[in-house]
Parts: C-alpha cells; structure tokens; sequence
C-alpha cells in the first residue's frame, strides 16, 4: 500500500491539500477517523458554511509567531480563487456583511464539492481509519513515511497532518497532531480555546443574569497590542458571548479585563451634559440610546436617582466611563465543547512559510487549525485551510 502523499484528516484542510496534490499527479490516500469527512464544515456558517472572506489578508490572524507568516500561502491561493472554484460546481452564493460569503442554501454543497474534487483528482479516502502509529523510515536511497492503521499499513514520501484542533470535541476533534510534535520534536505553542463565550463568576452571574438573551452594539478590545472589534455583545445565562465577544476572546488572556464601548456612536459625557436641565435622571438620558432592560439593570448597579444636574462632575465621568469605557475581567471561557477555534499549535517558525513543510523533518508538513495560526470570525479561517492545503498540497 504505497502512495506518494498521505494526509491524515478530513476536514477542510486536508481535503484541499488531497485535491491539489492529486492534481498535480501524485497518488495520495486522505485517512479519516470519524464515520466522515467535514463534520466540521457541516455545522459551519449555522449550516450555511462561512467558507471565505473576500477580505482576508494576513492582519486578520491570530499567531504567536510571526505575523508575516500567513502572507505567502494567503497571496498564492486567495479567497477569489475559492469562490472561482464554487462557481464552477454551481453553488450559489451571497455576501452577509464584512467579505463573509455563505452558501444560499446549505455547507453540504461545499463538502460534496471537496468530495467531487478529491474523486477527480484520484484521492483514495479511506473513513473509520484510525491511525496508530507513524514511524519515519529512512534508509540510504530514500526517505518516507509507514503509517499503520486500524485498517492497513501504508506508506509515502510525504506526510501531511491535517487533524484539526480540540474544539468541538463532540465532532472527533483530538489531540493527535500535537502528540505528533512530541514524538519528532516539533515546537508547539501550548493550545487555548478561541473564538468562544466568556463566563461570569458567581457575583457577576446574579448581577446579570437578567439580561440573558441581550444583544447591544459595542466596540470590544482585549489589550493595547490587539485590535478592536465593532460588533454585537450578547449577553448569555452565563455571561458575554455575540460576535464582538468572540473577535476578542482569541486575544484574551486568563485573568485580564477587557474593555468594552457600549455607546459606540455616542459620549455618555456628552449626554449627560445634554440632558441636565428640566431635573432629567440619567435613566431618562440612557432610554434614548439603550434597550430599556439595559437600562434598569445598569442604574441598579452603577446610578443614583438624583437628578443629573445635582451629581458632580467626578461621578459624571464615572458612569461615562463605564458605558463608553466599561472594563470586564471574565472568570473564564466556555472551552473547546463551544470553541469555535483552538489558539496555538505546530510553531510557525517550525514550518516553510511557502510549503508548510516541517524545517527540520523533511516530508512532514502541517496544515489548517493545528497551526498556530487563527483566524478572525466571518470566514478567515476557512480560507486558511484553502491556503494552507493548497501550499503543501503543491510541494508534497
């Protein structure tokens, strides 16, 4: 059972890199342990696959290593080339807001597309294979690759680890690639969940706990070095998730604060002072910009009753900041089960930047989410799996 190219995994990175390296002649055989491939891609998108951002540049990802890293395989294989791709299958499609393109109707049209395309390429996939070690074999005319299974033993050339993160464990995520960093002495940046709902501690939990279902506009940030994110905050019966929530969380570290601007558009100081004639209350200023639930939970925590003209100008610039500046320290996150993405994994500086290959152990190659490459939420990291797949799938 030879083949030139083995890609363990079956999701969106390993699929594209058996696409292309089959297209370019090579016999690959793709192993995957669960029942099928692309469980992941099937929930993507709220079952409408998310599968590229036409803006997707390498400031839209998250990495420890460099932040230039992603900008070869992003320029070489881009979110146009994806969507030239799901045109030619017919599948149609629409922009949400920000680059985010969507299947119109449903994720299984771009799996059954990789699917196609791996069929036509000569991709010999093998499912229900789990894999049970992998030995290097050197020998004076060659080196390569056994890799033995619950199905067979098999060997290539080249080995391309596609197996994903620890996010949603339900799906078959694991740990295997990264056991593979230990056993050849790959450098990995240690795994945390990304993109994934913060929690309350008990205090904030009962404090909040009527807001659950809220959603406000907000502009969030995470630090002074990472980027600031305008967009929905929801809050939860457990505490902060919505969009803007997940931008920052893969930039969050446990224990820090985070800022969040609940008046995007306006200065609560400016409200205020707006608002400090006829004995106007602050709630009467907060009703004009606020959801009125907001509203009254807020004031129970932070307002007094008295009109604003009789507050100083010191506890003004208090509630200002906690609306246009309001600093939250989570207790925690919900972890992988509701991560949509794991932070960390394989070094970049481990790897070519061109081919994805392992420095120091030629034929080894690491691709999609078990790099330490992540992207931001609408897309990006679907097209890091394109990007990524493609760029070994050309060298392997």
């Amino acid at each position: 059972m030879e083949f030139d190219v083995i890609v363990i995994g079956g999701g969106a990175a390993g699929l594209f890199c058996a696409r292309t390296a089959g297209l370019r002649g090579r016999r690959v055989l793709l192993l995957e342990h669960n029942a099928r491939c692309g469980n992941k891609i099937l929930i993507s998108g709220g079952g409408r696959c998310n599968f590229t951002n036409l803006g997707a540049t390498a400031a839209n990802y998250v990495t420890s290593g460099s932040p230039h890293f992603m900008k070869s395989a992003l320029a070489r294989y881009t979110p146009q080339d994806f969507l030239g791709l799901v045109e030619r299958h017919g599948i149609a499609w629409h922009e949400k807001k920000l680059g985010q393109l969507f299947c119109d109707q449903s994720s299984k049209q771009i799996l059954q597309l990789l699917e196609d395309e791996c069929a036509d390429a000569g991709v010999d996939v093998r499912v229900n294979c789990r894999v049970t070690t992998v030995q290097r074999k050197d020998s004076a005319a060659s080196q390569g690759w056994e890799v033995a299974t619950s199905l067979s033993s098999f060997t290539a050339a080249s080995l391309v680890i596609a197996t994903g993160a620890l996010s949603f464990p339900k799906l078959g995520a694991t740990p295997f690639g990264y056991e593979l960093t230990k056993q050849f002495g790959v450098k990995l940046v240690t795994p945390r969940p990304g993109l994934v709902p913060f929690t309350w501690g008990p205090a904030e939990r009962d404090r909040f706990a009527e807001l659950s279902g809220l959603s406000l506009d907000c502009v969030a940030s995470a630090g002074p070095e990472a980027p600031t994110f305008r967009e929905n905050l929801l809050f939860t019966h457990r505490g902060l998730s919505g969009p803007a929530i997940l931008q920052i969380s893969s930039h969050w570290r446990a224990g820090e604060a985070v800022r969040l601007n609940l008046l995007p558009e306006v200065s609560a100081l400016d409200l205020f002072a707006a608002n400090r004639t006829g004995g106007r209350e602050v709630k009467t200023a907060l009703r004009t910009v606020l959801p009125e639930r907001f509203v009254q939970a807020w004031l129970a925590q932070h307002a007094p009753t008295r009109p604003i003209a009789q507050l100083p100008q010191r506890e003004l610039e208090a509630l200002a900041r906690s609306l246009n500046a309001w600093e939250v320290r989570p207790a925690g996150d919900e972890g992988y089960p509701k991560a949509e993405v794991t932070v960390g994994g394989v070094d970049t500086g481990e790897l070519s930047s061109k081919t994805m290959e392992c420095r120091a152990v030629p034929g080894l190659f690491f691709i999609g989410e078990v790099v330490d490459v992540t992207g931001w939420l609408g897309g990006y990291n679907f097209q890091w799996a394109w990007a990524s797949g493609h760029a070994a799938g050309q060298a392997a």
